[in-house]
């Protein structure tokens, strides 16, 4: 049976849903998203993702929806679902609008909650370089946007070419991140993950690490990978080791990832 979804103040069957084609989402990739965590039926860290989410409104300039709102929402059809440990995905556009690139003077915005089961994670990884790019100097680089067709045309190159994932680079030349996670890596015995100018998104797991000291911002070029002994993806959903970049291998570190686990997962 479909799990039933949250589509602007009510929980429907998907099959009865309905957005308008007008929708800005749709049409222009108009709106932001984001992914939560499910852990024995509640959101853990769920008010960091309510406020990445209401500064990327403000980026796109507009309101963002009722957050206290939205936070009861996400509690009712967590309810309805019976869904213990998996995701929510939280999806809000600018709503339906008129053909073109200015929005209406008055969005009336299009807001959606989706639950899944969770899928295990890899083992680890194997990454290659990708030709697509971050833009850690644009005003979009902080944001959790829809339009996400860099990351899905290097994901795609990736595993053509035999790897689970790829490397986006950022216009700095250095290492930002891959297409659905930040990085963080060992070099020289100390934990690091590339700088905001470089590239990644604002990762909530991200910056959980930073502020309790774990790791600390610094950029890492491909050339410099030489020096680096460990490497894992994060984001609100998993840790993974990194096996190899390419042809250079890491080396896998249990006791680390174990460690990184427990504070970022409880596990």
């Amino acid at each position: 049976m479909t799990s039933p979804i949250w589509l602007n103040g009510q929980i429907l069957n998907p099959d009865d849903a309905r957005i308008s084609p007008m929708d800005r989402g749709f049409q222009l990739g108009d709106g932001l998203f984001e992914t939560i965590r499910v852990s024995e039926g509640a959101l853990p860290h769920y008010d960091r993702h309510l406020a990445r989410l209401e500064k990327g409104c403000a980026v796109l300039m507009f309101l963002p929806p009722d957050l206290p709102a939205l936070r009861q929402a996400a509690l009712d059809l967590l309810a309805a679902t019976d869904l213990r440990e998996g995701v929510l995905r939280l999806t809000v556009t600018r709503g339906p609008g008129t053909r073109g690139i200015l929005p209406p003077v008055t969005p009336r915005p299009t807001v959606l909650l989706q639950t899944a089961t969770g899928r295990p994670a890899p083992p680890s990884v194997r990454l290659g370089i990708s030709r697509y790019r971050r833009e850690g100097d644009s005003p979009l680089g902080c944001v959790k946007s829809l339009a996400y067709l860099p990351a899905i045309m290097a994901r795609m190159e990736a595993v053509a070419a035999g790897w689970e994932d790829a490397l986006l680079l950022g216009t700095t030349g250095a290492i930002a991140e891959t297409t659905a996670a930040n990085l963080l890596y060992r070099q020289k015995g100390a934990l690091f993950t590339p700088p905001l100018k470089d590239g990644p998104l604002p990762g909530t797991s991200r910056a959980r690490l930073l502020e309790c000291g774990f790791c600390h911002e610094k950029s890492i070029r491909p050339e410099e990978l030489s020096d680096v002994t460990e490497m894992w993806l994060v984001n609100a959903l998993s840790l993974i080791p990194v096996r190899a970049i390419e042809e250079r291998a890491f080396s896998l570190c249990p006791e680390e990832d174990q460690r990184l686990r427990r504070f970022l997962f409880g596990g």
